[in-house]
This record gives C-alpha cells, sequence and structure tokens, in this order.
C-alpha cells in the first residue's frame, strides 16, 4: 500500500532517533543512515495501517537489519588493514543522539563506542537499547525475540565487558582543555620527557588509516612508547606536508563528547584525535585518519565557524 503523507511524517519524526541508535550500533554514520533508509524501504512496503505501535516496529526493525550488519562487519574487520576504530562525529552533530543523562553521554563516547567492539551482536543492542535510550527489558526482549530475563542477563555482561575496558574517571572540560593545552606545548618542543609527565603510565595511542593513510598495525602501548610517537608526529616534514595536501590547522574541540583535536587543510578534515583524559593524565590517544570516515566530519565542519587553530603543522 502507498503510504501517506501522515505515514511519511510520522517516520521522518522518528528518523534522529532510529540514525542515533544505528550509529551506537554499527560506529558508523554512512552505515546508520543506509540501515535506517533500508528501514524506510521495508515502512514503505507494509501495511502500515495493521501496525499497532509504529515506533516499537521501526526500532525492531532497524535492530535488527543492524544485527545483520554486524554480523558482516566482524568478518570484514578481520581483513581490515590496521586498527578499526569508528567514525568520529564532531560536536553537535545531530547522530550523536540524546545526552541528557551520564549513561547516554558515555554510550556514545568514542571510548566507549571502541569498546563495544569487544560485544556480540546482541550485547551490544542490549547495551544501546537499554543505556542510551532507556528501553525497558520487557520492550528489548520483543525487539530481539528473546524473553526478559535473558535480556537482563545480557545487559549485566555487556556493561561488565565495558567497564573492564574503561579507563579512570573524567575531568571536567574546562581541566581537559588545560591538558590539550599543555599536550600541545609538549608535544610541538620536540622532546619526549614534558610528554611523558602528561600521560597515565598505560597510556595507548592507536590509528585508523583504513590502508589508505599509513597508521601503524598495532597500538602504541605505555607512556615512553606513546610519547615517543606523539613527539615523531607533530614534527614537520615535507613527506607529511605532501601528504596531508598542504600545511595542516589543528583545533581543540569536541567529538563524541570527549576532548579532540582536528586537523583540517584547506576546509577538509584530514584527522580526528580523540583524548582520554583522566585525573591521572591522557588515558588514550584514537587517531581517526581514514578519510572515507572523515567526510561527515568535513561537513559538520564547514557549517561552523572555529576561531583561530591552535597550531599550524606541518609547515615549509
Amino acid at each position: 500500500m502507498a503510504l501517506t503523507l501522515n505515514d511519511v511524517d510520522r517516520f521522518e519524526s522518528a528518523r534522529p532517533r532510529l540514525e542515533a541508535i544505528a550509529y551506537r550500533l554499527l560506529g558508523s554514520a554512512s552505515e546508520a543512515e543506509d540501515a535506517v533508509q533500508e528501514t524506510f524501504l521495508r515502512w514503505q512496503g507494509t501495511d502500515v495501517g495493521r501496525i499497532e505501535v509504529p515506533e516499537a516496529w521501526l526500532t525492531k526493525v532497524l535492530t535488527n537489519l543492524c544485527l545483520n550488519q554486524l554480523t558482516s562487519a566482524r568478518a570484514r574487520r578481520e581483513t581490515y588493514v590496521g586498527q578499526w576504530l569508528p567514525e568520529p562525529l564532531l560536536d553537535g552533530d545531530p547522530m550523536l543522539g540524546p545526552a541528557d543523562t551520564a549513561e547516554q553521554r558515555e554510550s556514545v563516547s568514542y571510548a566507549v563506542l571502541a569498546l563495544l567492539e569487544r560485544l556480540s551482536p546482541n550485547e551490544r543492542a542490549v547495551y544501546v537499547l537499554r543505556e542510551a535510550f532507556d528501553y525497558p527489558h520487557r520492550e528489548i526482549a520483543e525487539i530481539l525475540d528473546i524473553t526478559e530475563a535473558a535480556s537482563q542477563q545480557i545487559l549485566h555482561r555487556a556493561k561488565k565487558h565495558v567497564a573492564d575496558g574503561k579507563a579512570r574517571t573524567e575531568i571536567d572540560e574546562a581541566a581537559a582543555r588545560r591538558v590539550i593545552d599543555e599536550f600541545l606545548a609538549a608535544a610541538t618542543t620536540g622532546r619526549t620527557e614534558p610528554l611523558i609527565r602528561l600521560l597515565t603510565q598505560d597510556a595507548v595511542a592507536i590509528g585508523d588509516g583504513g590502508g589508505k593513510i599509513p597508521a601503524r598495525a598495532k597500538a602504541f602501548e605505555g607512556a615512553l612508547a606513546v610519547a615517543k610517537f606523539m613527539r615523531g608526529l607533530f614534527k614537520s616534514s615535507k613527506a607529511k606536508r605532501d601528504l596531508a595536501g598542504g600545511s595542516a590547522e589543528l583545533y581543540a574541540t569536541t567529538a563524541n563528547g570527549e576532548p579532540a583535536l582536528v586537523a583540517v587543510v584547506d576546509g577538509r578534515v584530514i584527522g580526528v584525535m580523540c583524548l582520554e583524559i583522566t585525573p591521572e593524565g591522557i588515558a588514550a590517544f584514537r587517531n581517526q585518519v581514514n578519510p572515507d570516515k572523515l567526510e561527515r566530519a568535513t561537513e559538520r565542519w564547514a557549517a561552523a565557524d572555529h576561531g583561530e587553530p591552535l597550531v599550524t603543522l606541518f609547515s615549509p
């Protein structure tokens, strides 16, 4: 049956929530948009008048599409070149979804999205639906075709997996910005010692180049190794300038609700580095440089004013 304007409006009103769910499940904005569009096609192809609770129907269809996608994504990521990191979303992106509670903000943080890769598809779905969108276990059970008790058990297991990998308590925004300023000052001196003092002893640095931009296949681990890597990363060279397409302007912002540094060349975002900052120091750098995962960030960047860059990298 053909959709009425009211049917289309009802779907469009649900789209922001569906996109936010899909992004958390898939870790990719482009794949989230595809999943939501496929959900619309299913909506278009069904007898909408016979659906008693459209929002529940749409969520069930979307979630199961994402579960199928996650299953195939696991196989693809086994052959992915280097480390895999989620697609970062810059501050204000509507796909970030609700951010009213600590659980909602945490569920879309870059650190937690990376940790969700450890979970099975069902664990990830239960965690996202419960923690980020406050779905009751009864509804989650109906969406996933499991029992309510199973949903509760899966959530307990998922939360334990995520908690085991999380860093220490985070610090407030003003303190985080001071740490970023100190980090940039230290990284541009070319000396290792000032950097080490800003890092936790078990700090890590991970980069995702997707085989298109050079990035180390294994993470750098430990304060000394990370400090040496950062010292080299911020050192200018013609090769880096040629790879970036010019000198890169570096800005401080937030991505996925976390402190981040954004590198921009002629209006094009070439890197988003999310920093996991704790009272003990910087615990992790997660650097997304795969150009396929930065297209949305570039679009969002062009739509807002960001003031003057903090530093310019790779200058002649």
